[in-house]
């Protein structure tokens, strides 16, 4: 059985160790937490994710902090209030979780609201699936499924009956999505890129009728989830909900496919896992999660364009908060060069129906 880790870098930048101890024993109510190891995860590029472990501790021992990036950001991409609130209210459903232990909103602690929430014990796959995990096509097969039916769960959860009736303004919302990251595209521009701004206006021309409204998580894929070590196809937790909001479901779908290259494709993204033998399909993972939700997916290629510009609006967005200082050390090297071949994937999608 592979060893479950999430490896950390050795600096807890935004997060002194001597300030979130004595903060953690006053608001757990237990003085363990006085002093305590802080190990900023090394995986992410938006919100940053720490390790915090009380003295004398194991890493069973450990929760996990969440707070902003230390530079300037667009503070709507960033509200802790907002991704606490939304992981409490999911915690009785069927989607997996982390328990929610504390939320803070006064900056004066970390010059940034944050929130503690339990760590979950599970298998994070980035860049590949470690040796003696998921080895057959069917094992691979179980995983895909899983994530489908994690999704469809969270997308059939009436809003209302855990809490969420006003988590987001479903009217409007694919139009108001492709104003918001137009917007983002237009303040985090590197250079003229002309195929970017026609791809939205394009989609601003073809918005679809939405179906139903939901929550939506915003960034669901592979590595936004951890993986039951034990079960392959088991999804222990579905983590960075920083995006989520209410709307139209299905852009959960279109964002899943950018993050979702097959055998034999190159696609500007992360990580090829999806590509091993046994992974479904996009077409095979859009039959498996129609076949279960009861939605119809004849627009599906909007959403997939859509997706794809919205990646490159994140991917515009990274660029220049590194630009800026505001990354925390991480390697953004190359990610300008992403952004051209997902506004074709975009076009591509829209125009010719490639999915």
């Amino acid at each position: 059985m592979p060893e479950v880790t999430l490896p950390p870098v050795s600096s807890p930048v935004g997060a002194d160790p001597a300030v979130v101890g004595p903060y953690l024993a006053s608001v757990l109510g237990d003085e363990r937490w006085r002093e305590v190891t802080v190990e900023l995860i090394a995986a992410g590029m938006s919100n940053l994710t720490y390790v915090v472990t009380p003295a004398g501790g194991s890493a069973d021992d450990a929760v996990i902090l969440r707070r902003p990036p230390t530079g300037a950001v667009l503070a709507t991409a960033h509200d802790m209030a907002r991704e606490h609130r939304v992981i409490s209210a999911l915690g009785p459903t069927p989607v997996p979780v982390p328990r929610t232990l504390h939320l803070c909103t006064d900056t004066a602690v970390l010059g940034a609201p944050f929130y503690v929430m339990e760590r979950v014990v599970g298998l994070h796959v980035v860049n590949e699936i470690p040796a003696g995990y998921a080895d057959t096509p069917e094992q691979r097969r179980q995983i895909g499924d899983g994530l489908i039916d994690v999704l469809s769960d969270l997308h059939a959860v009436d809003p209302e009956a855990v809490g969420l009736g006003d988590f987001g303004r479903p009217e409007g919302f694919l139009a108001r999505q492709v104003r918001r990251w137009t917007k983002q595209w237009d303040a985090t521009r590197d250079r003229d890129r002309p195929q970017m701004d026609a791809l939205a206006a394009r989609l601003a021309e073809t918005v679809p009728a939405s179906q139903r409204t939901g929550v939506v998580h915003g960034d669901y894929r592979l590595d936004n989830c951890l993986l039951d070590p034990e079960h392959p196809g088991g999804i222990r937790a579905v983590l960075d909900w920083e995006m989520s909001t209410l709307g139209d479901p299905l852009t959960d779908i279109g964002m899943l496919f950018v993050y979702w290259p097959e055998a034999g494709e190159t696609r500007p993204v992360l990580s090829p896992v999806t590509t091993l033998p046994g992974f479904p399909t996009r077409r095979e993972i859009a039959e498996h999660y129609a076949a279960r939700s009861g939605v119809d997916l004849s627009d599906l290629n909007w959403y997939v364009g859509f997706a794809f510009f919205k990646f490159a609006a994140i991917v515009a967005g990274i660029v220049a908060r590194s630009a800026a200082g505001a990354m925390a050390g991480k390697d953004t090297s190359g990610y300008a060069d992403r952004i051209d071949p997902c506004v074709e994937l975009g076009r591509a999608a829209l125009e010719d129906g490639a999915l």
